[in-house]
């Protein structure tokens, strides 16, 4: 049998993205509209045949999160009832990953129901960068990649020099240690660790950290900055303690609220990310500096559709 033909769609959630992808693979973005009908309902055609193709539906349900997420559920929907042979849903930024535990009473796991949703939608595969936490893959029936951005981030800053033992890596709180110990790792840096105290959904307090900064270059290690609280309060502390300087870097970029003043603010001599959440204009500012996944993510999506160990990937990205 010949092989199944490799289509690559967009919603409205992030389509640089999707068109820097298929530009990677090679191919033009397959034509769909996605629009609304007059009540606000989703509206999707598909305007090509999908019959028996490896279907792959770049889509972050990034803010707003309802809508994008609405869309990819109905795009997913579509193009099963269409006969695609296989939907793999690309999800670079998995909105409601935070949502992925019951932290008081009474509270929904808001990352299990997302799952729930786009399985029962009909998707075969989830493809996703940096999950918030590595449990949200067992909130799946189906098979889903998690792929790590660290790397490429690492690169950014081994390129510009910041490697060695008077550089040292800072995790903003103590779920993410394992997040900054590779990174440290891949730039042959120091470890330091923020203690802290979260009193309620997005504000948070520095309690103490863990390691010596003094003297040092240090490197924010997180994978989302949302109102840019914890990282921010991070940089000014770490200054306090004697650091020379105070980089940052995540992988997801939300900036809502105050997050851009909070960054111009701040000591943060540049704050790296990736272009998994498309940043309007007003969320841009000089210290900012955007690094593209593109390539890594139709890497990724080759690798699907070939049927290849997506393992090798994930190691080629670590070295």
């Amino acid at each position: 049998m010949p092989e199944p033909s490799l289509k690559v769609f967009t919603g409205n959630a992030n389509p640089t993205l999707a068109q820097a992808v298929a530009k990677e693979l090679g191919i033009s973005l397959g034509e769909i509209l996605v629009g609304r009908f007059s009540d606000g309902e989703v509206r999707v055609q598909i305007h090509e045949n999908v019959r028996g193709a490896d279907v792959f539906i770049i889509q972050p349900t990034c803010p707003p999160v309802n809508e994008n997420l609405m869309e990819l559920l109905i795009m997913i929907d579509a193009f099963k009832r269409a006969s695609a042979a296989r939907v793999v849903a690309v999800i670079p930024y998995y909105g409601y990953a935070r949502q992925d535990r019951k932290v008081r009473p009474r509270e929904p796991i808001s990352a299990k129901l997302v799952a729930n949703l786009l399985t029962v939608a009909g998707a075969d595969r989830i493809l996703s960068i940096d999950l918030h936490a590595g449990q949200i893959q067992g909130f799946f029936d189906i098979p889903v990649d998690n792929i790590p951005a660290g790397p490429l981030l690492a690169r950014y800053f081994r390129d510009k020099g910041l490697t060695g033992d008077d550089v040292v890596v800072v995790s903003p709180d103590v779920g993410g240690v394992e997040r900054a110990t590779l990174f440290a790792r891949m730039i042959q840096g120091g470890l330091a660790i923020f203690a802290k105290h979260r009193p309620d959904a997005n504000k948070s307090e520095m309690v103490a950290i863990i390691g010596d900064v003094k003297g040092k270059r240090t490197i924010l290690v997180d994978d989302i900055v949302d109102t840019a609280g914890t990282i921010t309060q991070a940089a000014a502390a770490l200054m306090e303690e004697g650091a020379i300087e105070v980089y940052a870097c995540c992988t997801h970029a939300v900036l809502s609220g105050p997050a851009v003043e909070r960054l111009k603010e701040s000591p943060i001599k540049e704050l790296v990310v990736t272009d998994t959440i498309p940043l309007s204009p007003e969320k841009q500012f000089d210290r900012l500096k955007v690094l593209s996944i593109a390539p890594l993510l139709a890497k990724a999506i080759l690798i699907i559709h070939e049927n290849r160990s997506i393992s090798s990937l994930i190691r080629e990205t670590m070295e």
